[in-house]
This record gives C-alpha cells, sequence and structure tokens, in this order.
C-alpha cells in the first residue's frame, strides 16, 4: 500500500546525495572551502535525518494497518519539515558562496529547501486527514501524497543543482559532511 510513496521519497533522497555529492578536486580557494565547510557541517545531521525519516517510510511499505502506516508517515515528514528547514537556515546563514552568482544560488537553494519544508508541511497535513478505515481510500491518498512528491522533487532540484556546480561543488565534495560515502543510505525496497 505505501509501496509507492516509498519509492518516491527514494528519489528525493537521490535529490540530497546529488546536493550533498560532487566530484573531488583538489584545486583549493580558501574563503569558498571554509563556506562549504559551513554549510557541509551543519548539512549531513539533517541530511541523516530525512534519509531515516525516508527509511522508516519504507520500513512501513508491506504493513497492513493503515494507522501505523499513517503515523509512521506522519512523523517521517514531521522530521523532513525541520530538516529541510534546518538544510535552508545553514544555507542562508552560510551567507553567498564567493562565486560568480553565488547570491542568486544561495537564494535559490534557500527557497528550494524552504519550499521543501513546507510542502512536506502540506504532506503531513493530507497524512494525517487520510481516512485510515477505508484502506482503498486510504492507498488512494497514498498514491496522491507520493505523486506531489515527485512533483516536488523535479520542482527543486534545478536550483540544489545549480547550487552545488563549478568551484563550489569541488568545495562541497572536499568537505567530510558533503560526501556521498558518508551519507548513503541503504537501498529502498521496491
Amino acid at each position: 500500500m505505501n509501496k509507492k510513496l516509498a519509492a518516491v521519497l527514494s528519489g528525493g533522497t537521490a535529490l540530497l546525495l546529488g546536493l550533498t555529492g560532487c566530484s573531488n578536486d583538489d584545486e583549493g580557494n580558501k574563503k569558498l572551502d571554509t563556506w562549504a565547510k559551513t554549510v557541509c557541517d551543519q548539512m549531513q545531521p539533517q541530511v541523516k535525518k530525512i534519509l531515516d525519516a525516508n527509511q522508516s517510510i519504507a520500513s512501513v511499505q508491506t504493513e497492513e494497518d493503515s494507522k501505523k502506516v499513517q503515523q509512521t508517515d506522519s512523523a517521517a515528514f514531521q522530521v523532513s519539515v525541520d530538516a529541510y528547514k534546518a538544510l535552508a537556515n545553514a544555507v542562508q546563514n552560510a551567507g553567498a558562496p564567493p562565486v560568480k552568482d553565488g547570491e542568486t544560488s544561495q537564494k535559490n537553494a534557500v527557497k528550494a529547501l524552504n519550499d521543501l519544508s513546507t510542502a512536506y508541511a502540506n504532506l503531513k497535513k493530507r497524512s494525517d486527514a487520510l481516512d485510515t478505515g477505508d484502506k482503498n481510500k486510504f492507498a488512494a491518498g497514498l498514491k496522491s501524497i507520493g505523486g506531489d512528491v515527485a512533483k516536488l522533487t523535479n520542482q527543486s532540484s534545478e536550483a540544489l543543482k545549480k547550487l552545488q556546480t563549478g568551484d563550489v561543488g569541488k568545495a562541497m565534495a572536499k568537505q567530510p559532511g558533503c560526501q556521498k560515502n558518508s551519507l548513503s543510505p541503504s537501498p529502498a525496497k521496491s
């Protein structure tokens, strides 16, 4: 019943890992490296929370008890709300990366992360309002929520990609908090 939602959320995880991992290059710009360290040090714990939330949703994908699915999804959505807000604050508080169009990239990334937080808050409200007494209606509601998560992921990915391109991406890739292997999730079941 929850398989499609879990699959869509794993796409959101891929987006996060895309934000936090880039090719490694040792060219250094001290200011840029300092900026990347500031962001990445705050990013890793938030990304881990989101990955764990997605994993909790995946863990109930075969659960037959609609109430348990609803409670798990609701809690996971709230974790995502808080974590995306914290990520937006981390990027905002770090200031613009010291590169060409850094301020625009920062603003776009902050907006995308805040939009994700708001959207997950809305998903939580919708999930909480689903009728757990009717399995068919509940499943249809989950499917609708999953579709909205997919749309949201696509809309937000562009600004996030822009933040992690070029020299900014290279600087972020050098930081332990932004390396893919430190944030790799366990594979999601489909």
